[in-house]
């Protein structure tokens, strides 16, 4: 028997089946109460004065000019939260203009433009090849925790600019292509990632800048660096130290436009401490000019890090760099460890040592 046809003694239906009876009217009960708040907000998506029609019916330009000079009753205010905003905001409308009109159009000129750029010197000029043969001698850059630290914020930083570009510009794009449920399901999985990767990519980012700062404190010669164009103007390299011009001025971009921009995004992912909408309109207007920013910068310097620099990336990826590339590239920091250098079958017996579980050979001269 079955828990509507199961009684008790003298026929009447025992407690416990008449809870299991409850426990399924109320999972219908959820459920088609969910249905039809999603449908409602389906409607109202589909169309956008619905909700301000339902909120304030009628609103007119004599009811706007009202809210502006302050002049509001009762019946334009908003209660919630003791808030003493008005109902009809006239700085939420100043914020989404600011956004719609300014932020969101040039933004994605400034990250076109940059790809556009690379990608037409990339088939003027090419590559930059190294001008010597490889030597076959490494030397040591990175460390391992170096380079796990740069690889964790690089990742993150390419998942909240590709999350952050999709809240900003995707409904323009994948909403058309694939409908609203597909559209609904990418921007809520984007919302979520952005929110809780965020904070992470914050520490993260503090730690790295904290650890190379030794390394990226400015030198007279940055300025001749930047003079002859990291060495595009002119005959001959130019001096630079383990850090050069360039990468010295991504590093203080970050630490200066990059921590605006953590600092803006934590507003906004934790509105439970006191911040008003003002401040908050505020805090998306700085996260999103500085993300942009970043990210048309980080275009460039992923390009110069990767295809367009040979050897750049092996630094990163193996903690050893040629000591051409060095000369080369880092021709005052080639100068302090070129002592230090090992050959290659060196590092592979290394390698094999480790592997094998035995003590590496010491280091030849």
């Amino acid at each position: 028997m079955n828990q509507l046809t199961a009684q008790a003694p003298g026929g009447v239906p025992h407690l416990s089946q008449w809870q299991g009876v409850w426990r399924w009217l109320l999972l219908a009960f959820a459920l088609v109460f969910s249905l039809g708040v999603a449908q409602v907000a389906h409607a109202q998506e589909a169309d956008p004065n619905r909700e301000m029609s339902t909120a304030a019916p009628g609103i007119d330009a004599d009811q706007w000019r009202q809210v502006r000079s302050g002049e509001t009753g009762p019946n334009y205010r908003d209660s919630r939260a003791d808030s003493n905003y008005n109902l009809i905001n006239a700085s939420g409308e100043t914020w989404r203009q600011w956004r719609n009109r300014w932020v969101s159009p040039f933004g994605l000129i400034v990250i076109g433009g940059m790809i556009g750029i690379i990608a037409l010197f990339y088939l003027i000029v090419g590559r930059k090849h190294l001008e010597e043969p490889r030597t076959g001698r490494k030397l040591f850059r990175w460390p391992l925790f170096m380079r796990a630290l740069h690889w964790s914020v690089a990742s993150l930083f390419i998942v909240l600019a590709l999350t952050g570009l999709n809240l900003l510009f995707g409904k323009f794009v994948f909403r058309g292509l694939f409908g609203d449920a597909f559209w609904g399901w990418m921007v809520s999985s984007s919302k979520l990632l952005h929110n809780y990767l965020g904070p992470i990519f914050s520490v993260l980012l503090i730690v790295m800048l904290v650890s190379l700062i030794k390394d990226n404190l400015p030198k007279k010669h940055d300025l001749e660096w930047f003079k002859k164009g990291g060495g595009l103007v002119g005959k001959g390299h130019v001096d630079a130290g383990f850090a050069n011009g360039g990468e010295k001025a991504w590093y203080w971009l970050l630490a200066s436009v990059g921590l605006l921009v953590v600092a803006s995004g934590l507003v906004l992912d934790f509105p439970n401490f006191g911040q008003g909408r003002d401040t908050m309109q505020w805090a998306n207007l700085v996260h999103a000019v500085g993300a942009l920013g970043l990210t048309a910068v980080s275009v460039g310097h992923i390009y110069i890090g990767t295809l367009g620099t040979e050897g750049s990336l092996e630094g990163m990826t193996t903690g050893y760099v040629d000591e051409t590339w060095a000369k080369e590239h880092h021709n005052l920091w080639y100068e302090e460890v070129k002592d230090q250098s090992v050959s290659e079958q060196e590092l592979a017996d290394r390698k094999a040592s480790k592997d094998a579980g035995e003590s590496p050979a010491p280091r030849s001269s």
